[in-house]
């Protein structure tokens, strides 16, 4: 017979209701959980990075920039007079002395102007020679006239004499005895007259002469710039070093006071360095500075700060102060680091990649173990070229990541492996 069986359907439905509503529940709080969980810190490659330790001590402040050396000495070579380039004698990166000739020019009119001037200058001074010839003839002629007449006073007077003596004895009348006083007297006139005029004769001569000899220095001295033109028709050095540029050709035409060639003192040199506008402001005359010449480093002063701003940098002059090292010779490429300050017991780090000085920045600082790196505010000081002063957020001893972090911009930890 058949025994009829208990439904199970609703008590599997039944069930079927309680997992799932379970299963609901379950995943709703692993949501949750997952939600309320922090992101995992990315991974960086330790080898990536640059990892710098935090001390105290002493910091030497510095700036460096890049530069050239330059002579101290450069001159320029101007031409004197208008001429046409006839021949080069010497190239750039010769050794000249003031006395060698670099080129020479042709202007047949200065040779003929020296020429004229050699004849005006012979022409005057043939002149002012015959005027002290015939200068000094009145003068002895005057004196002459001068003697007769000193001699014609002297015997009238002593005439006047021994007639006063004679008519005392009765011997000559009183009419000759006046007319040979009165011809005394004529003769004494006549001398002081003729003594004068001797005297006036030799004072005249000095600003007769003087007018003459004037104008022949006139003539000497135009003869003379007339021959210097002539003598600068044949460019010199007019100094000791090495010829650095020579900007004309044969058969070039040249004006008065265009370059002809650029002379400088291979010795004594200078180091032009320029320095971001930034970083120059803390620069003084008389700071100690180095220059890198790829063949060595070199001591020297800072001498000149440009006034001016160009292209975002500031020039500054270095004077060299100890032995240039060989191969160093006018523009070659330099670098020059001047010291401003050295700033006792500060902590200071590397300089990193980011963050200026005497301003805030976050940098990853690692943690004890070394495995993470987290985020840390620090306020930076005074800044050199390798190093910057550390005024807060970090301590001697902490290690810090110096390279450029900005990819990580919106994590405050990091893992490093």
């Amino acid at each position: 017979m058949d025994i009829q069986r208990p439904d199970q359907s609703k008590a599997k439905r039944k069930k079927r209701i309680i997992y799932a509503a379970v299963a609901v529940a379950a995943l709703a709080g692993i949501t949750v959980l997952l939600a309320r969980l922090k992101p995992a810190a990315p991974t960086v490659d330790r080898n990536l990075v640059w990892i710098g330790d935090v001390k105290r001590g002493q910091m030497l402040r510095q700036v460096r920039g890049l530069g050239t050396l330059v002579p101290e000495e450069i001159r320029w070579i101007a031409a004197r007079t208008q001429g046409r380039v006839d021949q080069i004698i010497l190239r750039p990166g010769a050794i000249v002395t003031p006395d060698s000739v670099i080129l020479m020019l042709a202007n047949p009119d200065v040779v003929q102007a020296a020429a004229n001037a050699d004849s005006q200058l012979k022409a005057s001074e043939a002149e002012l020679l015959n005027l002290k010839v015939t200068l000094q003839s009145g003068v002895l002629a005057a004196e002459s006239v001068a003697a007769s007449a000193k001699a014609d006073f002297e015997q009238s007077r002593l005439r006047a004499q021994v007639n006063d003596q004679l008519f005392a004895d009765g011997l000559v009348s009183k009419l000759e005895r006046d007319l040979s006083k009165v011809t005394a007297e004529q003769a004494q006139t006549r001398d002081s007259i003729e003594q004068k005029k001797f005297a006036f004769t030799k004072e005249s001569i000095a600003p007769q002469l003087a007018v003459k000899e004037a104008e022949v220095d006139r003539l000497r001295a135009q003869a003379k710039l007339r021959h210097d033109e002539l003598d600068a028709l044949a460019v010199r050095a007019g100094m000791n070093g090495v010829l650095q540029l020579l900007p004309v050709e044969v058969g070039a035409q040249v004006q008065p006071g265009s370059n002809l060639a650029r002379v400088a003192d291979p010795a004594r040199l200078k180091a032009e360095v320029r320095v971001a506008e930034t970083q120059a402001k803390d620069i003084q005359i008389g700071q100690l500075a180095q220059i890198d010449t790829r063949n060595g480093i070199v001591d020297g002063k800072v001498a000149r700060i440009d006034p001016s701003v160009q292209n975002g940098t500031v020039l500054v002059d270095v004077s060299i102060t100890g032995e240039l090292p060989k191969g160093a010779r006018p523009d070659l490429s330099v670098d020059g680091t001047i010291e401003l300050e050295r700033l006792d017991d500060v902590v200071y780090v590397g300089r990193p990649a980011f963050g200026q000085e005497n301003s805030p920045v976050g940098i990853f600082k690692l943690d004890a173990d070394g495995n993470y790196a987290t985020r840390t505010q620090v306020k930076l000081g005074r800044s050199s070229v390798n190093t910057i002063e550390i005024v807060s957020g970090l301590q001697p001893g902490d290690r810090v990541i110096l390279s450029d972090m900005s990819p990580y911009d919106a994590n405050d930890r990091v893992k490093l492996n």
